[in-house]
Parts: C-alpha cells; sequence; structure tokens
C-alpha cells in the first residue's frame, strides 16, 4: 500500500505565502516524480508543478516566478512553496506521486494522489 498526504493548505491574503508539504509512504522502492496539481470550482484540474528525481522541474505558465517547487528524496516529501498568491491560486492542490513498485511479476511505475488540501487566497 502507498499513501499520499498533503499538508499546509489555509486561507492567505493576496500578495501572501504559503508552502505545502507532501510525503509519499508505504511500499516504495523509488520515486520517479512527483507534482502538484490543483482544481479550481467548475474547472479541470491542472497542473501546477512538477519535480523528477534527478531535480528536473516543470511549471505552469501561470505560476514560475511565483511557486518554487522541491523535494527530499531522503524523506519521500515535495514542497510548493507559493509567494506572490493571488485569488486566482484558489483551488484544491492535490500532490501526485509516480512511484515505483515491485511486484510479483517485477517492477511497476504506478501512480498515486493525495486527498487535497484546500487553498484560498481572499482579502
Amino acid at each position: 500500500q502507498v499513501q499520499v498526504v498533503e499538508s499546509g493548505g489555509g486561507l492567505v491574503q493576496p500578495g501572501g505565502s504559503l508552502r505545502l508539504s507532501c510525503i509519499a509512504s508505504g511500499s516504495i522502492l523509488s520515486i520517479i516524480a512527483m507534482g502538484w496539481y490543483r482544481q479550481a470550482p467548475g474547472k479541470q484540474r491542472e497542473l501546477v508543478a512538477t519535480i523528477t528525481s534527478g531535480q528536473s522541474t516543470n511549471y505552469a505558465d501561470s505560476v514560475k516566478g511565483r511557486f518554487t517547487i522541491s523535494r527530499d528524496n531522503t524523506k519521500n516529501t515535495v514542497y510548493l512553496q507559493m509567494n506572490s498568491l493571488k485569488p486566482e491560486d484558489t483551488a484544491v492542490y492535490y500532490c501526485q506521486a509516480e512511484i515505483l513498485r515491485s511486484r510479483r511479476d517485477g517492477l511497476s511505475s504506478e501512480e498515486y494522489w493525495g486527498q487535497g488540501t484546500q487553498v484560498t487566497i481572499s482579502s
């Protein structure tokens, strides 16, 4: 079993900052990549940022220069530092992990999602 758990959401005023954390635990050989996605009311889930085990990163254009994704491979943890927050950043933020697991018939790359954490930007 694998669990992915986010934390760190909350209510912040425009221009403020938040740091999200996500930890993956369980039967994990290695984590290939981790990422953050978000879903605002009435909208589709969208990519925010991803990071590979080699620390290569990718960001949505809407958050470049404001958000920073990082990870601690020793702790199976990924972080999202969010600065200069805007009302349009309001959404449920989900952590995603692409995990390598050992199965009876060999190695398997599997995707897991957390339950999400609410981020609200409002004055």
